[in-house]
């Protein structure tokens, strides 16, 4: 007869391990002797084994009493299913080890390369990090929602870069507004440059972010991350409003009567 200590070593596990099998009923825990030791058979350390063995290979505990029991016929079925788990798993894994590779390559796990290679371009421009931090988590959350017209946006946008000096000042005056004041004159040009590239997209049919698929509360969320960014962004959409304008990210005509061109 064993020692729970003895018993343990037989089996290749830990004191702690034996009592924890007790605890959840997969070894019978024996009566003690008149000594108050418990004392383990031949039978104990065979099961013990068998448990050990089904743990170390990846059975969850909650199935290896189904397993100690099992027919022929039935543990080569559980075994096939605990594969395909096991199977499932390591796919699993594999997806999050390609995830967090990802992670050292920073924006590049939330945004695709083209809007990646695109906001380097505006800071070959020298757009300030501030402003293009702002575009890139609008990026970040617009890029799920117009899947099928992203590439088709930018290269919207990177035909505006190379063909329209208006563009290029768009941005350079983005690029500065966090050192401006709200009151700085500045913003209204940046309203004049909003307006004439708006009307100008409108005129050519040009795809704009706001013409993709982007839905209606999502342009709401976009345009409120917008406005609470400076009292610079607030100033100018409240110039484009008194002249027309309503929004940012789907930017569209206010209807007639509420028009009242700032000058």
């Amino acid at each position: 007869m064993l020692t729970i200590g003895q018993l343990a070593s037989y089996a290749g596990v830990t004191v702690r391990t034996v009592r924890h099998y007790h605890q959840i009923g997969l070894l019978a825990e024996p009566e003690r002797d008149h000594s108050g030791y418990r004392s383990y058979d031949a039978a104990a350390v065979v099961r013990l084994i068998r448990i050990r063995v089904l743990a170390d290979a990846g059975v969850p505990l909650a199935r290896v009493q189904e397993l100690l029991v099992a027919g022929p016929d039935e543990f080569a079925r559980a075994v096939e299913e605990l594969d395909e788990a096991l199977r499932a798993d390591i796919r699993r894994l594999q997806s999050n080890r390609k995830r967090i590779a990802k992670l050292a390559a920073g924006d590049h796990l939330a945004l695709p390369q083209i809007v990646l290679d695109y906001l380097d371009r505006l800071r070959g421009l020298g757009v300030g990090e501030a402003y293009i931090e702002l575009e890139r988590d609008a990026w970040i959350m617009l890029a799920p929602q117009i899947p099928l017209d992203i590439e088709a946006v930018i290269a919207e946008k990177n035909r505006q870069l190379d063909e329209d000096p208006d563009m290029t000042r768009l941005y350079r005056l983005l690029g500065s507004v966090s050192d401006w004041s709200d009151d700085d004159p500045r913003v209204v040009e940046l309203a004049d440059i909003v307006e004439d590239l708006r009307i100008r997209a409108v005129q050519s049919g040009a795809l704009e972010i706001g013409d993709a698929d982007a839905s209606d509360p999502f342009a709401t969320l976009l345009d409120a991350a917008m406005a609470e960014s400076t009292p610079v962004a607030r100033r100018l959409l409240a110039i484009l409003e008194q002249r027309g304008w309503r929004g940012w990210t789907r930017l569209e005509r206010v209807p007639e009567g509420r028009i009242d061109r700032d000058s």
